[in-house]
């Protein structure tokens, strides 16, 4: 192309473009719409910074347009801020001749923390509104969360500007002891029901001391956190029945991630974890949810940890795990397991009694019970297996088999299993003679599906049409079932009585 026409061409270009503005724009009319009417924060906790949600508004006519004012209802008092397309505005509260081209939309992103003092409510709302312009083109989107008041736990910035940490083996994990005369909280090793807990780290136990749990506590954990019950130490958590839905009366271990799109995401958190040595663990009406192992206990200093009426979901690896422990548990109730539900490791001693063990993960080859005497590369490699019983239990699954029992000769490996409904494609297998096994096997109901309500929203309640329906042996009966409802003769498996479905 000759140089001449290039500068002509070019000279025609900006002269076209020149003859705009890049912000001519016509005032807002309160045309805009929104992605939504009301924003809901969810739950937050008072302290503690909110996630970010997002609200998007668009503009639907063909000009560009002025927003001569963007801010809360509630001024600079907000508890709320705002950034506007990446600006963050007065204070994060207010911004003034927002432009928006035509047919074009904008990015806000909302937050929230508030704080709180001595008259602060144990749960409230938290409102305000976002407003776009003014007068008679005033448009306004709601905003709304749930705050609950918390205590939060967290280890303690030492004198010379490191973190405290808890010893675990040769390593230091992020941690911290719980302290019975805390300045600030008075006894941590008390949870009441009266706030909220949030624990950042894994909170030990000290030894020779017990960590209590009140009905109706709530326990809500940060990525790689947990609890750590130490040796001579103990847990004792005193959940009772609740009468409604809302679990008041349940204590709830879980993530403190409390947005809808986190309530189902397994390995927010980390574990309570019962160490050897740890003894007289009670454990009852409680709820574990999205943590890497719901339960992990090793050796139990030669007394039995209880877990009676509990539920665990949501886990990357197991619901509970025991090594070389011993455990009794009644009405357990375990789904949605990266590996097990249940792992009875290293040998030990377990029983359990009216339990419902699935697994309805959503990858193959994970288990609803798992059971070995043994630990690759452990020193000894092998431990004994005393006794693994399971009676009137209900193990099942979305897989052709959902129980694996892994055995070394060196070391004892006793088990049983009463009356129980088990999904197993091994019964050519000599460990898994179903049938013809009295030492191991009495009264099995094979491959038959227990026709729970709904197992992939956790009702694994069961009607009289179930095959687990009276096929219980009264001789190993639990009175009540995990709802508190009385058993009826003979008993149903699992740890729900059946009644009709609605």
């Amino acid at each position: 192309m000759p140089r001449i026409t290039l500068l002509l061409l070019t000279g025609i270009l900006l002269s076209f473009c020149s003859c705009r503005s890049d912000f001519e724009t016509t005032a807002s009319t309160g045309d805009l719409t929104f992605s939504k009417d009301t924003v809901y924060l969810d739950t937050v906790f008072t302290n503690l910074s909110s996630s970010t949600f997002a609200l998007k508004v668009y503009n639907h006519s063909k000009k560009d347009i002025n927003i001569p004012q963007i801010k809360f209802a509630k001024g600079l008092n907000s508890k709320y801020r705002m950034s506007v397309d990446g600006a963050q505005g007065n204070q994060g509260k207010m911004f003034e001749n927002v432009t928006l081209l035509a047919k074009d939309s904008l990015y806000i992103f909302i937050e929230t923390t508030v704080e709180s003092d001595s008259s602060t409510p144990k749960e409230f709302l938290n409102t305000d509104q976002i407003e776009f312009d003014s007068g008679a083109n005033l448009q306004k989107v709601e905003l709304v969360t749930l705050v609950q008041d918390a205590v939060l736990l967290y280890p303690k910035r030492n004198t010379d500007g490191t973190t405290e940490t808890l010893p675990i083996g040769n390593e230091k994990i992020y941690g911290f002891y719980l302290d019975k005369n805390d300045p600030i909280h008075g006894n941590e090793f008390h949870f009441t029901n009266k706030k909220a807990y949030v624990i950042y780290g894994y909170a030990a136990v000290p030894e020779g001391e017990t960590v209590t749990f009140d009905p109706g506590a709530r326990v809500y954990f940060h990525a790689n956190s947990g609890l750590i019950v130490s040796k001579n130490s103990s847990i004792n958590v005193n959940g009772t029945k609740s009468v409604t839905d809302k679990l008041e009366n349940e204590v709830i271990f879980s993530s403190d991630r409390q947005q809808p799109d986190f309530a189902y995401i397994p390995g927010q958190w980390g574990t309570i974890w019962m160490q050897n040595g740890s003894a007289n663990n009670k454990i009852q009406n409680l709820t574990v949810k999205n943590a890497t192992v719901g339960l992990l206990a090793e050796g139990n200093n030669g007394t039995a940890a209880s877990i009676k009426n509990t539920q665990i979901y949501n886990c990357t690896h197991y619901g509970i795990q025991g090594k070389n422990a011993i455990i009794e548990g009644e009405n357990i109730v375990i789904n949605y397991t990266g590996q097990a539900s249940l792992a009875c490791t290293y040998g030990g001693n377990y029983k359990f009694t009216h339990c419902t063990f699935n697994n309805n993960w959503s990858s193959p080859g994970q288990l609803a019970v798992y059971i070995s005497n043994y630990i690759s590369g452990a020193v000894p490699e092998a431990k004994n297996l005393t006794q693994a019983a399971f009676n009137n239990c209900i193990i099942y699954g979305s897989y052709s088999n959902e129980m694996l029992l892994d055995k070394k000769p060196e070391a004892l490996f006793n088990y049983q299993f009463n009356n129980c409904v088990i999904k197993s494609n091994k019964n050519n297998n000599s460990d898994y003679q179903f049938e013809t096994d009295p030492v191991h096997y009495n009264a099995i109901i094979l491959n038959k599906d227990p026709k729970f309500f709904n197992p992939n929203i956790n009702n694994f309640n069961i009607d009289n049409t179930s095959p687990a329906f009276a096929k219980g042996n009264s001789a190993y009966l639990i009175p009540l079932d995990i709802l508190g409802i009385t058993r009826t003769l003979p008993p149903d498996l699992g740890a729900y009585q059946s009644k009709p479905f609605n």
